[in-house]
């Protein structure tokens, strides 16, 4: 009876699959890879898996939209290896992320929001001009230059740095975000997101849609979480029996 009991509960790596519209190789890539626990084998080295193996692919599968591929990755072979808490290490992480992320996105929308209009006749500014409108230094502004936050045009006769109304513009939002604790490297990408915006006003689109693939990140981390859950649950009920 047990033996019956265990055959009905084998599955076939196209069991598998077919649920989630996967190729059987699929199936096979994420054992492989520790995605999946490692499958029996019959007496003819076919692989058998079982409901614990179709939990195993619910979860990684759920965890994808809202963790990404590498971090789920890692998060089902730590359970796999009986490395739960490293496991729920990532999770944590994962979730610090993310609110690392909407931290970001609201210093971004208070810096846009505290640039002072530009009025059109604001002529050329010079490196001393600028760095004594933002309470910096000279050499400030060249730092950012080489960091890629601003981009001044240079003087043909003199070779001297010419910051026009767009460069100012650059300069006080970097100056913004520097006073928010940001580093440069996080923001000059986000500089390149304004200049290909044509400026800060069309931005306001640009950080709605941010705003929205954030929220769709997190509700899909909700639902990646449940099903772990689930197979966690699954892994010790296995364990029992």
């Amino acid at each position: 009876m047990r033996q019956d009991l265990q055959s009905a509960r084998r599955l076939r790596p196209v069991d598998l699959a077919r649920e989630h519209g996967l190729s059987t190789q699929a199936v096979r890539n994420y054992e492989a890879a520790g995605i999946l626990p490692a499958a029996a084998r019959t007496a003819h080295d076919y692989r058998t898996y079982t409901p614990l193996h179709a939990a195993a692919l619910r979860a990684f599968l759920a965890l994808l939209p809202g963790y990404g591929h590498q971090p789920a990755a890692a998060i089902m072979r730590a359970i796999n290896q009986d490395a739960t808490e490293d496991a729920l290490r990532l999770v944590d992480e994962a979730h610090a992320q993310l609110l690392d992320d909407r931290r970001t996105l609201e210093a971004v929308e208070a810096a846009v929001g505290d640039l002072e209009p530009l009025p059109p006749e604001r002529g050329d500014m010079f490196v001393g001009a600028l760095a004594r409108r933002l309470g910096v230094r000279p050499a400030t502004l060249r730092a950012w230059e080489h960091a890629g936050l601003v981009r001044p045009h240079r003087d043909p006769r003199t070779g001297y740095r010419v910051y026009r109304a767009a460069d100012v513009r650059d300069a006080l939002l970097a100056h913004q975000l520097r006073r928010g604790g940001y580093l440069l490297e996080q923001i000059a990408p986000l500089l390149v997101q304004v200049r290909s915006a044509g400026g800060v006003a069309p931005l306001g689109a640009l950080l709605g849609d941010w705003r929205a693939r954030l929220s769709a990140r997190s509700r899909a981390m909700l639902g990646g979480a449940a099903a772990l859950h689930t197979y966690l649950d699954e892994r010790s009920g296995h364990a029992v029996t």
